[in-house]
């Protein structure tokens, strides 16, 4: 790939056993569904240490390298300038999308030269394991999270986008990839990921 292709940081964030190294090993098989070719169906494994997971692609007619970090990489998190982050939880534990409101947020806004030009995502993760509320559940506020739910906590953040998907099956992670890529892409032009505005779609 030549020297001149642009390259976007994009670092994932969140507690520990969200999803996120999966979510990253499904990034590997790129469009493929769990029934292309992959008899018995797995997705690969990969090492902290082999960070950052890189990613070439073509979008919009030019290529495009994408490198891709989380919490586990052997260079410290912390140090990196990121173009472009998301926030992680898992939909079937209510705590890590508190996490991400409650710590993981304001981390982020004490960290990487945050401003207001650097797009965040919120990502729900294990989408997999969402259960229909009970009475009891309704009752006190606790179970699965719900998508309206997920979608107003990263409107509360003023995050710019908001998916979720289950890496495990590879539902809605096409749409997710796809809405990732041309965030990060984005990122590389003048007007920057922020020019179309904020997106919290649900989908």
């Amino acid at each position: 790939m030549a020297d001149d292709v642009p390259q976007v940081t994009i670092l994932l964030l969140g507690d520990a056993e969200v999803g996120k190294s999966m979510f990253l090993s499904r990034l590997t098989l790129g469009y493929r569904s769990q029934n292309d070719n992959l008899p018995p169906y797995h997705l690969p494994t990969l090492r902290d240490l082999d960070q950052p997971f890189t990613f070439d692609i073509r979008l919009y007619n030019r290529p495009y390298r994408f490198l891709f970090y989380d919490t586990a990489s052997p260079q410290n998190y912390t140090t990196l300038q990121p173009d472009f982050l998301i926030l992680c939880y898992d939909i079937s534990r209510r705590e890590t999308l508190q996490s991400l409101k409650k710590e993981w947020k304001i981390f982020v806004e004490s960290h990487f030269n945050y401003d207001e030009a650097l797009p965040v995502m919120v990502l729900g993760l294990k989408r997999d394991l969402r259960m229909e509320w009970t009475d009891t559940d309704k009752a006190n506020g606790t179970g699965s999270i719900m998508p309206q739910e997920g979608m107003r906590v990263a409107q509360e953040m003023r995050c710019d986008r908001y998916a979720e998907c289950s890496a495990l099956t590879g539902e809605l992670c096409q749409q997710v990839l796809e809405d990732v890529a041309r965030t990060a892409a984005r990122t590389t032009t003048e007007n920057g990921a922020k020019s179309e505005g904020a997106s919290c779609t649900l989908m």
